[in-house]
C-alpha cells in the first residue's frame, strides 16, 4: 500500500500529512455531528416539542457546518502546500543529483526519459503525496472512529459495518500487483514514445534528406498505438477496480442499514437511532472508497517515483576534499572495462606535464574517448590510478579539480544566451576587453562586431552561427577561463580548414604556458606536439615526437601516411 522508499522522499514534509489527517478527522466528527443534529430535530418533530427546543440542534448543526467548511478549506490548503513543497524538494534533489553525476550515465534512461520523469513524473508524485498518503491514513482511522461512536447505539450494526470495511483494501491489494505491472509498462511506453519523438525532431533534417520521414512517421505511429493500448488497459483496470469497490462499499452500507432496520423491528432499537445509523453507514466506506480512487492515480506517480529513486540512488563519483596543488597528470597502469568482459584500456600509462602539448591518437574505437573520460573524472579505472601532482584524483574535491580543468570538444555546448553571458558563465569577472582579445585570437572579433556585438543572442544549439564559428567561440570562452589544464577532444572535428587552422594555432600557443592535451583523429593536427601517444586496441603502442614516430615506420607512420595520401587524393 505504501512504498517505504517513496515515503522517505517526503523528508521533513511528513508533518503536513499528519496535519491533513487531523483536519480530516475533525471534519468527519463535524459531519457526524451534523447528522446527529438532523436526527435530533426529526425526533423533536415526532414528539411535537416546543419551538425553542429546535434552537439546540439548529445551533449545533450550524456550528458543525462551519467547522466542516473550515476543516475542508484548511485540508485543501495543507495538501496544496504538501504537494508544492514535495515537488520543489524532489526537483531540487533530482537536479542536485544530476549535477553531482555530471556527465556520468544515469543507467539506461535517455535524455527524453530523464526529462519526462523529472518533470511529468514529479507532477504525478504530487497526487501521490498530497492525496494518496493523507487519504490512506485517514481511511484507516475513520472506520474505527465511527465504530466507537456507533457501537453505543447498536453493536450489531456497528460490527457488521466495521467487518465489511476491510473488503475494500482487500480488493485494492488484489489488483495492486497487476496495477504495478501495468503502470510500469505505461511509463516505459510513455518514455519510449518521448524518446522516439525527440529523436525524430532532432534528426528531422536528415530524415527529409534521406526521404525517410514517412518511415519514421510510421514508427512513431506504432509507438503511439502501443501507448494508446497500454493507456486503455490502465483505464479498463481502473474502471473494473472502481466497480468492485462500489459494490463492496454500497453493499456493506446496505447490509448495515438492513441490520439497523431489523434492530428497530425485532430488538427494540429506536427509529431515530436507526435513522442515524442509516445516514452514517455510508461514512464507514467513503474514506476507503476515496482512497481506492486515489490508489490508481498514486500507482502512476509511484511508477515515476521509482524511476526518480533509481536516479537518486545512482552512486556518486568518488571525490575527496583536498585542494589541487600540482598540475602534472599521470595515468598509471590503467585497465578499464565497461562490461567486465572486454578491456577497453589495457595497462595504460601516460604523463601530461605542466606545460606543453601532449596528443593522443589512434584509430576509431582504440580507447581515446575513454581516456578523456578518465581525465575528466567521469570514469574511474578498475585497475591503476589517475594522479595529479602525485595524488590520486579521488582525493581532490570536484570543485577544486574542475577549477583547474577546461574541456573543449566537438560538441561543446554554447548556451542560448548572449555572447557576453556565455563568457560570464566561465569567468564571472571577465571584462569586455578580455572577451574581445579572446575573440580576436580565434578570428571571430570582426564577425561579432558586425552582428550585434557581445549582445548578440546565440539561439538554441547555436543554430544561428556556423559550425566553425561555434567551435571557435567555444575555444574563446575557454581561453578566458584561464585554466591550468586544457583537454581538446576532437575540437576541430567537422569544421572548415580555416577554422581548424586557427584553433590549432591557438592550441599550440596555449601550450607554451598550460598543460594541453589533444585528442584527434586527424594526425596532421598533432605534428607540433611535444609528445604523442599512439594507441591501438586499448594499448599504448608508441610514444614520442612526430619525427621519431615517423622514423620508426610502425603503426603511427602507417596511419599518418595513409591519412596524408587520402587527403592529397581528395584535394586532387
Amino acid at each position: 500500500m505504501i512504498d517505504k522508499e517513496l515515503f522517505k522522499l517526503i523528508g521533513k514534509n511528513k508533518k503536513y500529512i499528519l496535519i491533513a489527517v487531523i483536519l480530516q478527522v475533525i471534519g468527519l466528527i463535524a459531519n457526524v455531528c451534523i447528522t446527529a443534529c438532523i436526527c435530533w430535530a426529526i425526533y423533536l418533530v415526532t414528539i411535537k416539542a416546543e419551538i425553542f427546543s429546535y434552537l439546540y440542534p439548529t445551533v449545533g448543526a450550524l456550528l458543525s457546518i462551519i467547522i466542516r467548511f473550515i476543516m475542508t478549506k484548511m485540508n485543501g490548503n495543507v495538501k496544496d502546500i504538501l504537494g508544492r513543497k514535495v515537488k520543489k524538494d524532489l526537483r531540487e534533489r533530482t537536479y542536485d543529483k544530476l549535477i553531482k553525476l555530471g556527465s556520468k550515465s544515469t543507467g539506461e534512461m535517455s535524455m527524453a526519459g530523464l526529462t519526462q520523469v523529472s518533470m511529468e513524473g514529479v507532477e504525478q508524485l504530487d497526487l501521490y503525496y498530497s492525496s494518496y498518503l493523507p487519504q490512506f491514513f485517514f481511511a484507516m482511522i475513520a472506520p474505527i472512529i465511527l465504530f466507537i461512536i456507533c457501537v453505543w447505539i447498536d453493536w450489531r450494526t456497528s460490527l457488521i459495518l466495521l467487518a465489511c470495511v476491510p473488503l475494500i483494501p482487500i480488493s485494492i491489494i488484489a489488483v495492486s500487483k497487476y496495477a504495478k505491472k501495468i503502470f510500469a509498462k505505461y511509463w516505459g511506453k510513455y518514455t519510449s514514445m518521448g524518446d522516439k519523438f525527440l529523436d525524430s525532431v532532432q534528426g528531422l533534417k536528415e530524415l527529409k534528406i534521406y526521404r525517410a520521414d514517412e518511415t519514421q512517421h510510421g514508427k512513431m505511429n506504432e509507438n503511439a498505438e502501443e501507448f494508446r493500448k497500454i493507456t486503455m488497459k490502465v483505464l479498463v483496470m481502473q474502471l473494473a477496480s472502481t466497480t468492485i469497490m462500489d459494490l463492496v462499499a454500497y453493499g456493506g452500507a446496505g447490509a448495515g442499514i438492513a441490520l439497523a432496520i431489523c434492530g428497530t423491528a425485532f430488538w427494540g432499537l429506536s427509529p431515530i437511532y436507526t435513522l442515524f445509523l442509516t445516514l452514517v453507514a455510508v461514512e464507514f466506506f467513503l474514506p476507503l472508497r476515496a482512497f481506492g480512487s486515489a490508489f490508481h492515480v498514486a500507482m502512476n506517480g509511484a511508477s515515476a517515483g521509482r524511476k526518480i529513486i533509481s536516479i537518486l540512488n545512482t552512486p556518486d563519483p568518488i571525490w575527496g576534499t583536498e585542494e589541487v596543488k600540482g598540475r602534472i597528470i599521470e595515468l598509471k597502469n590503467i585497465t578499464f572495462s565497461y562490461d567486465g568482459k572486454r578491456d577497453v584500456l589495457k595497462d595504460i600509462t601516460m604523463i601530461f606535464p605542466e606545460k606543453g602539448m601532449t596528443s593522443i591518437v589512434g584509430e576509431s574505437g582504440c580507447g581515446k574517448s575513454t581516456i578523456v573520460n578518465m581525465l575528466v573524472g567521469v570514469l574511474r579505472p578498475q585497475v591503476g590510478s589517475v594522479t595529479i601532482g602525485g595524488k590520486h584524483l579521488e582525493t581532490f574535491s570536484r570543485d577544486s579539480y574542475y577549477s583547474h580543468l577546461a574541456v573543449v570538444s566537438y560538441n561543446t555546448y554554447i548556451f542560448n544566451q548572449t555572447i557576453r553571458e556565455n563568457f560570464l558563465l566561465t569567468n564571472k569577472s571577465v571584462t569586455d576587453e578580455e572577451i574581445y582579445t579572446a575573440l580576436k585570437k580565434v578570428n571571430l572579433l570582426d564577425f561579432v562586431l558586425k552582428n550585434g556585438g557581445l549582445e548578440k543572442n546565440i539561439t538554441e544549439d547555436a543554430s544561428n552561427i556556423s559550425g566553425g564559428q561555434r567551435q571557435r567561440l567555444a575555444l574563446a570562452v575557454n581561453l578566458v577561463a584561464n585554466k591550468d589544464i586544457y583537454v581538446f577532444d576532437e575540437a576541430t572535428s567537422n569544421i572548415d580548414v580555416e577554422s581548424e587552422s586557427i584553433i590549432m594555432q591557438n592550441i599550440k600557443e596555449l601550450s607554451k604556458e598550460k598543460s594541453v592535451i589533444v585528442i584527434s583523429h586527424r594526425l596532421a593536427n598533432v605534428v607540433p606536439s611535444d609528445n604523442i601517444y599512439f594507441i591501438k586496441n586499448g594499448e599504448v603502442k608508441e610514444s614520442g615526437i612526430h619525427m621519431s614516430l615517423m622514423n620508426k615506420k610502425q603503426g603511427y607512420e602507417k596511419l599518418f601516411t595513409t591519412q596524408k595520401q587520402l587527403e592529397e587524393g581528395y584535394v586532387l
